[in-house]
Order: C-alpha cells, then structure tokens, then sequence
C-alpha cells in the first residue's frame, strides 16, 4: 500500500516539488518566518536532506496507509489485507492522493486531519490509548503545519457539535472534548514551533495578504481606490494603475506593488485597515463574493502538478543555494526534465470525485431507505463538512485553486468504498 501511494514519486525518480517547496524548506535555515510557509513542516523537511526526501514522502504514505487501515477497522472492515490494498489501489489510480504523498508539501496533511479528527470524534472509544494520541497528534501538526488546517478543523467541530443537538439526526454521539483538545493543541502549537525554530512567537502570518489578494482579483480594491485616491494615508494609490488582475499575480509576481510596499510586514497595517474599510462600504459586495469563490472552490479539484519549469524556479533556486548536492538529482527526474503533462488523469479523478460526492450526499438523504450505518452516516458528513469547509477558507481568504480542494477530495471516492464494502459484507 506504501509503494502504491509512492508510485508517482518513485516514477518521477525524486520527490514531486512544488514553487511553495523551497520556501519551506529555507525557513528553519534561515530562523525566519515567511508568509504562509510553516517552518514545523519545513524542519520536517530539512531533516530529510540526507537522504534526498525519500524519509519525508515515505512518512506521508505510511500516515495515510495508517489511517486508511484503522478506519477500514472501526467499520468492521479490519483484517481484510486485501480489501485495504484493493481500496488503496482504487485511490492510487483514481484520485490525486498519490500526488500529494509524494510529495514535498504539507497538503497531504489535510485529508489525514480530516480522517483523524472524525477517528477521535466519532470512533474514540474503539481506539486504544497510544492511538488516540496519536490521531490527536497528525491533528496538532497538521494544523501547525498549514494554517488553514486550523480553520477546517476548527469549523468542522463546530459543525459536528451543533449537528449532535438536531435530535433526529442518526449519529452517533461525537467524542468531541478530545478532538476538540487536539484542534485547540495544534493551535498552540504554531506560535510555540515557531517560537522553538525561528525565535519569534508568532502565528505564520500572511493571512490578510492572502485574503488582499483576493480581493483585488475580484475588482473591490480597485473600487476602493477609485473613490479613495489620491490619498497620502494609503500608499497603495501610487500603483492604483498598475494593480494585477489575478491574487498570485499580486503576491508571486516579479517586482510587483506588493513586495514595493514591504510584503506582508511592511504593507499588513494598510491591508488589514483597506480589508475593513470595504467589508463597511461594500458589505453586499464581499457577501457575494465570498459565496462564489466558496462555491467555485468547492467545484474545482483537478489534479494539478507543477511542471511547469518557470513555476518551479523558486524552489530550484533554494535547492542551487541550500542543498546544491540534490540539484543533479532534482534536475534529472522527469518533473523538471520531462516537464509531463498530468491533464489526462483528470480524465478520471474528477468524474470519480464528483460522482463519489454525488453519492455521499444521496447516502445522506436516503440514509434510512439504504440502512446506511450510524458509524458510515457520520463519516459521510464529516467528509462533506470538510469539504465544505475547505471551500470557503481556502476560496475566501485565499482565491480558488484546485489544488486547494484536490488534496481533500480523495476522501469522497474512500468513503464511497466503505459504503460499498459494508453493503457487500451485509
């Protein structure tokens, strides 16, 4: 089941990169925070440089081949090896989940909070000690790994605990003090890591940069500054007329206003004081919004992997400074060498993807009807929760992007399995 989830990466003949890669890997070098970089995860990957990564990508898979087998057993599905490595195989092949375990990032983490906040939400009491603790740890460190974690996690809580006071909703009753303890651990624990590898206790920041960007894509900026410039409070009107279409543009680009103003230390004041002043001025139109980019993130989950050499410029460059031992080894593998095209998978992830959340929902509202288990209803809706969720705080405080919703959506077409698996036992 590891070497499943490892074929894309044992294929490319190195440990898939991504433009975000060399960011966190340079940030327990160099002590520092940066905007949206971890630096937990990013000593989790310096501490594979001996080895070229491979320890790294081969943690990510054993996790979620862990993950994957005690939830297969608290469905009454555990010692079937082979329904676990057939069900393994189907999410190899049909899914992006081999894509992000292989790969050099923290996204792999999102599904593995997910299956793990509902093993301890839901299933606690089948678990032994050492492996509720360390359900509640994949949870801590995920969170303190992608900040946007923290608020999936912390939305999926709160949906299950006012979901458990709807009397006739047949669930089981969530464990939730414990899952609830983990989320609020992993919270703590991103200024606390950071604070132990870079000396500023801090939560990663960037956030209102991320959510800046997104709103110039969506034009409420430069309404703004039409009606405010000129202005000698906002620095920003000396490049009213050079603002980017696009959020990356504004936060990637070469040379753009953004990095002229300071970055995200520099230019946070005025963000966060701009982001308030529309949400007062243009309440209905950041209403709006908001609700289409949560909605056209929920929708968008292509496979996507950067081959594009140019996109991944940034982290060759960290490799050429910081580990210039791996550069041959990084440069020979197909990624970088091949520039391949992953477009025909989606041919299948995401019809496989849509019609297995087309399913969870039919199983949810026919759940009666088909005798669907209390157990299997619950994971059913905590999958969709996470989805959800995911949606709106990637797709409101970021831009949507499928790769946002495509290292979650493996979930779907897992649970679809489990359905089937339990109504072929039945």
């Amino acid at each position: 089941m590891v070497l499943a989830l490892l074929t894309p990466a044992l294929w490319n003949g190195f440990p898939l990169i991504f433009p975000d890669t060399g960011g966190y890997l340079t940030r327990p070098i160099e002590g520092t925070l940066s905007m949206g970089r971890s630096a937990l995860y990013g000593l989790f990957l310096y501490a594979g440089v001996p080895f070229a990564f491979w320890p790294n990508v081969i943690a990510q898979a054993v996790l979620m081949v862990w993950l994957i087998v005690l939830t297969l057993r608290t469905h009454r599905l555990g010692g079937r090896p082979w329904l676990a490595l057939g069900i393994v195989a189907m999410l190899a092949i049909g899914t992006s989940l081999p894509w992000f375990a292989g790969q050099l990032l923290p996204d792999i983490l999102f599904p593995a909070a997910v299956l793990a906040l509902y093993l301890l939400a839901s299933q606690a009491g089948q678990h032994a000690m050492w492996e509720c603790f360390g359900l509640a740890a994949v949870i801590a460190v995920a969170i303190a790994s992608h900040m946007a974690a923290a608020g999936m996690c912390i939305a999926i809580i709160a949906a299950l605990w006012l979901l458990t006071r709807v009397a006739d909703l047949p669930l089981l009753k969530p464990r939730l003090a414990f899952a609830a303890g983990a989320v609020a651990a992993g919270v703590a624990l991103c200024p606390i890591s950071n604070l132990a590898i870079t000396g500023t206790f801090a939560f990663t920041p960037g956030g209102s940069s991320f959510l800046f960007g997104r709103l110039i894509e969506d034009g409420i900026v430069a309404r703004y500054l039409d009606e405010r410039c000129p202005d000698p409070a906002l620095r920003i009107c000396a490049y009213r007329t050079n603002l980017p279409q696009e959020a990356d543009d504004w936060l990637w680009g070469n040379n753009t206003a953004f990095y002229k103003l300071g970055g995200s230390a520099g230019f946070g004041d005025e963000e966060r004081r701009i982001i308030l002043a529309t949400i007062g001025r243009y309440p209905l139109m950041h209403a709006t919004t908001a609700v289409t980019a949560t909605i056209e993130q929920f929708f968008a989950f292509k496979t996507d992997v950067s081959v594009n050499p140019w996109h991944n410029l940034p982290t060759v460059g960290t490799f050429a400074e910081r580990t210039p031992q791996l550069l041959p080894q990084l440069m020979g593998a197909r990624q970088q060498a091949e520039n391949f095209d992953v477009t025909p998978l989606n041919l299948l992830h995401v019809p496989l993807a849509a019609l297995a959340i087309a399913g969870l929902v039919g199983g949810l509202i026919w759940q009666r009807k088909l005798k669907i288990a209390p157990e299997l209803v619950a994971f059913c809706l905590t999958i969709l929760l996470a989805l959800a969720a995911n949606a709106a705080i990637c797709g409101i405080f970021s831009h949507p992007v499928d790769r946002y919703q495509s290292r979650l959506v493996p979930l779907a077409p897992f649970a679809m399995a489990l359905l089937i698996a339990r109504r072929q036992r039945a």
